[in-house]
């Protein structure tokens, strides 16, 4: 545990008590503080009396005229579409609002490190697309290359949960926009931008309020090195603005759509090699084309910043190389579940939205796509560029029919639900097929989440194997 910092005596209040609120209640008490716990579901409530927290109701009229701050859950919003009723009284009452990933930044650093021969270090990873694949490759990376490195955030631990980093330890760090946006510290050594696409329009107020909580972990804190995806505007924007000129070598620019070229540090992907470039030579390259965990050019985009982000900390080209074809990749995400005379079973249930879709029907050829559920903003026209690769969609979720309707070109079957959709692809499936689950919608239509989705698919297909 990290306990926070700067906090003795003094009562906080912690709204939401699932893992990262329960998490920051937790490392406030080790801290001194005395933390007044809030979440509207009663049995979080009382698992968190269990602990001997003390559990008090944050919208009452009074409840903030002894409370010093109020630390949220990413789920509650603190701005669109609309403040939390218990964050709209903080903010009213004068009361500071942060949440775990700000305690954490402002608590890592101990007089200690004074002695250690070499600081600990901070990788956090944010984008729209590839973050939690990338922040478990760089992890991975370096537990291969023997390093002490901890993982956490939006993937794994908690951040506060994390042990205090030994000499030379390294943290890596998943964030997505609902935390970047809110923390009031942000002060990563290397700061990753994987890439950009629309989405939690919602939650931001549009497009423009997404990026600004993404650009947040490069502006606040002022990273020592910065790798950025510039594929986008976005990416090329924010290149940009933490350059110093073209020899900057503080910013290092990702590409796996174009060759970058210039005086500066560049990493990027083309037909399957990994290249990294430094003052206009080439002083690397790395063959992705068979690395299993790592399929198509979205994974290469995930395996360049994670390689550019392990050169920082000075690991060797060879030593990543190795690493990369140990990486068995993650749950849900491009994950090889089986195969069956011939027929591949992909599971990439989190592809929750048409860009990071478009990017795993790009991956594969003769595809028996498994898609639908709770249709995001926008609409299906983006995935036109990759349904050439489908054989037939499958299609479930409660709007299953209107879904389908969007595919245009394409064959499909109303399946709604996800036993009849595995039955007719595998029915129909031959040697070749890949028989991908990629719903390029949300789950919560039909599931809890992402993974119930993912899990669904992967036990109807074992069940039939």
């Amino acid at each position: 545990m990290i306990p926070v910092r700067g906090v003795e005596g003094a009562r906080i209040g912690v709204l939401g008590l699932g893992r990262s609120g329960l998490s920051a209640a937790r490392a406030l008490r080790a801290g001194g503080a005395e933390p007044v716990c809030w979440d509207d579901n009663p049995e979080a409530r009382e698992r968190a009396e269990a602990e001997g927290f003390e559990v008090a109701d944050l919208s009452h009229p009074r409840a903030f005229e002894t409370i010093a701050s109020l630390i949220v859950s990413p789920g509650i919003p603190h701005l669109y579409p609309s403040p939390n009723k218990v964050v709209a009284a903080a903010q009213e009452a004068g009361v500071p609002v942060d949440n775990d990933i700000g305690l954490f930044f402002r608590s890592l650093a101990l007089p200690e490190w004074d002695n250690f021969d070499l600081a600990p270090r901070v990788i956090a990873v944010t984008g729209s697309n590839g973050k939690s694949t990338t922040s478990a490759l760089i992890h991975h990376l370096l537990l291969e290359a023997g390093k002490s490195v901890q993982l956490a955030g939006n993937i794994g631990r908690g951040v506060l949960d994390l042990d205090p980093p030994e000499n030379g330890g390294i943290v890596v760090l998943e964030l997505s926009s609902y935390q970047t946006d809110l923390a009031r510290a942000l002060t990563p050594d290397v700061a990753v931008f994987t890439n950009f696409s629309p989405d939690h329009l919602d939650r931001h107020a549009g497009l423009g309020g997404y990026f600004a909580a993404k650009r947040r972990l490069f502006a606040e804190g002022g990273p020592d090195r910065a790798i950025i995806g510039v594929d986008e505007p976005e990416g090329r924007y924010l290149a940009g603005q933490l350059s110093e000129g073209p020899t900057d070598d503080r910013v290092i620019r990702v590409s796996v759509e174009r060759k970058l070229s210039g005086p500066g540090w560049s990493v990027g992907a083309r037909k399957g090699f990994l290249s990294e470039y430094r003052k206009g030579r080439q002083v690397a390259s790395i063959d992705l084309r068979n690395v299993p965990g790592l399929p198509g050019a979205h994974n290469h985009q995930n395996a360049c910043a994670a390689y550019a982000a392990c050169r920082t900390l000075g690991l060797a080209p060879r030593i990543i190389e190795q690493g990369f074809a140990s990486f068995a990749g993650l749950p849900h995400r491009s994950q090889r579940i089986a195969e069956k005379d011939g027929v591949i079973f992909v599971n990439d249930s989190k592809a929750t939205n048409v860009d990071s879709a478009l990017k795993a029907l790009q991956a594969f050829d003769n595809i028996r796509w498994i898609c639908g559920g709770l249709e995001k903003e926008g609409g299906l026209a983006a995935l036109a560029p990759a349904l050439s690769h489908v054989r037939k969609a499958y299609v479930i979720g409660r709007e299953a029919a209107q879904f389908a309707l969007q595919l245009e070109g394409v064959e499909a079957e109303i399946c709604t639900e996800m036993a009849q959709a595995v039955q007719s692809a595998m029915a129909e499936a031959e040697a070749g097929d890949v028989v991908l689950l990629a719903p390029a919608a949300a789950s919560f239509d039909q599931y809890d989440n992402f993974e119930k989705r993912g899990e669904d698919f992967m036990a109807e297909v074992r069940s039939r194997l």
